[in-house]
């Protein structure tokens, strides 16, 4: 156990003495087009809440090289039970732009048909599993998942991402302490981001780290700088090949901030200090990542102005597609339901078609409600 926080990339983006862990170039630039294409699809999705165009947004803008280093630890066969701010961890999965961005607009194209808060993703096919919005959930369904896969025997790791205020939540007892029980292969992506909301984490909790509530669980607990990715990845890539030998599980805290409000819904300037605002600006992951490409001679204006005019443009035709795509049938409303439908959801079902064909229901409701 260690508070100490370890980190590899200094402000300037140099990699410290010994500590680079020399990724193939393709593999770096890779990872800096992912944090460039992260910023800008929440910037893209914040302003279209701000247009009316969706009803609610939620960002990861500074919290990119977290999620993104943890994830990148991982095989493409293993899974991930996220929070609310990993969305680069999609588009490192390869999930299509477009279908994210339907789940925005809750539409016909959406995989959870409209069922789901907007920012709530849900991707099969990507190992991907819904996010909630009770907080904390996440953590006992990885801790169940990583239970039943070690009874299977196979070697497939469960990650899984909570907030400081996620520590809060029964659920990060339960989940924590079932996995070290039972020795699933599990690691626990604690990101740090200094608020709960308006709550700071100074009053979420009295521990000296986030980290260091592994202790009571009998699992390593390891703080890492969640803004510098190469930090980010190696200690996440020792937890996961841990996990994967049948040593069980780890808790890692990624010492982060949140840099945009909670959520579209939230002004956080309301509660929150300029100061620190502005101090944690200077340290934002992308500029420090794009530092250390610099000086691995792997950046250059031309890949910048790739990356960015790439997200612009795969974006801005997402959002357009999503757009021209209509809302979820009625008839949806009865899928899912059962394998079979039953008597009364057939006749439920002819009622509403009717309901519909006279003009009596189908009218717009508007946005979501937030």
């Amino acid at each position: 156990m260690s508070l100490e926080l370890l980190t590899i990339l200094d402000p300037d983006g140099k990699a410290q003495k010994g500590k680079d862990p020399n990724l193939p170039a393709p593999v770096l630039q890779e990872l800096y087009r992912l944090m460039v294409w992260t910023r800008a699809l929440d910037d893209r999705g914040l302003a279209l809440q701000r247009q009316g165009r969706i009803g609610f947004y939620l960002q990861s803008t500074g919290q990119e090289a977290s999620h993104l280093g943890a994830a990148f630890a991982l095989k493409d066969s293993d899974w991930l039970f996220p929070a609310y701010r990993q969305p680069g961890i999609l588009l490192q999965r390869k999930v299509p732009i477009e279908l994210i961005v339907c789940e925005w607009f809750g539409n016909a194209g959406d995989t959870s048909k409209g069922r789901q808060m907007p920012v709530h993703y849900s991707f099969r096919q990507a190992n991907f599993v819904s996010i909630s919005s009770p907080i904390g959930t996440q953590l006992t369904q990885a801790a169940g998942a990583g239970m039943a896969a070690r009874l299977r025997g196979d070697d497939t790791v469960f990650m899984t991402f909570c907030g400081d205020g996620g520590t809060s939540s029964n659920d990060f007892h339960t989940g924590l302490n079932f996995a070290a029980v039972y020795k699933a292969p599990v690691v626990f992506v604690c990101e740090n981001n200094g608020y709960a909301i308006s709550v700071p984490a100074c009053k979420q909790t009295n521990s000296e780290s986030m980290a260091i509530k592994a202790e009571a669980y009998g699992m390593p607990g390891v703080r890492v700088d969640g803004n510098d990715l190469l930090a980010v990845y190696r200690v996440c890539k020792e937890a996961v090949d841990r996990a994967r030998r049948g040593e069980g599980p780890t808790l890692v805290e990624t010492v982060t901030h949140r840099m945009a409000s909670h959520s579209s819904s939230d002004d956080a300037a309301r509660y929150r200090d300029a100061a620190v605002y502005e101090a944690w600006k200077q340290k934002d992951p992308i500029p420090r990542f794009r530092a250390y490409l610099q000086h691995k001679k792997l950046w250059t204006e031309a890949f910048e102005q790739e990356c960015q005019e790439g997200a612009k443009t795969a974006i801005a035709n997402a959002v357009k597609a999503a757009e021209a795509q209509p809302n979820p049938g009625a008839d949806s409303l009865f899928d899912d339901v059962f394998m079979n439908l039953t008597p009364q959801l057939k006749e439920q079902r002819a009622e509403l078609r009717d309901l519909i064909q006279k003009g009596g229901v189908g009218a717009d409701v508007g946005a979501f409600p937030l």
